[in-house]
């Protein structure tokens, strides 16, 4: 489907450990950490290249979230699509929009939005009717 999605962000550091905090909730790692770019991965990940990455901008400019781009994780609970929710608001994350369920999409959608620090959007839904 796809090789890897990638956002941008200014400070590294920062987005490591927001990073680390949110995807965790959702049971991925760090699967490689460089001077500017961090890869996140299943555990038992074996690909060459990582499916998320955060980098710092290869034009050397200051990161900038585009106006309807999103990255969508899925999430195998609704608690775990809470605990994204939390750990991203703890680790200096904005809300974008609560946990809960969005009939519009389908009957079981329950998600949640944030922008991390550098203002890219990110959800957590999980597509199942219990969890």
């Amino acid at each position: 489907m796809y090789s890897h999605i990638t956002v941008g962000a200014d400070n590294l550091n920062r987005a490591m450990r927001f990073y680390d905090a949110v995807l965790g909730t959702l049971g991925l790692k760090r699967h490689r950490t460089a001077k500017i770019a961090i890869g996140y991965a299943p555990p038992d990940f074996s690909g060459v290249n990582a499916p998320f990455w955060v980098v710092r901008p290869y034009d050397r400019k200051p990161a900038a979230p585009g106006n309807g781009p999103m990255v969508a994780f899925e999430a195998k609970t609704r608690g775990a699509v809470d605990a994204f929710h939390a750990a991203a608001l703890a680790a200096g994350g904005s809300n974008e929009g609560a946990p809960g369920l969005r009939t519009h999409y389908h009957p079981n959608y329950y998600g949640a939005y944030v922008r991390d620090p550098d203002g890219n959007k990110l959800c957590a839904v999980c597509h199942h009717a219990v969890g």
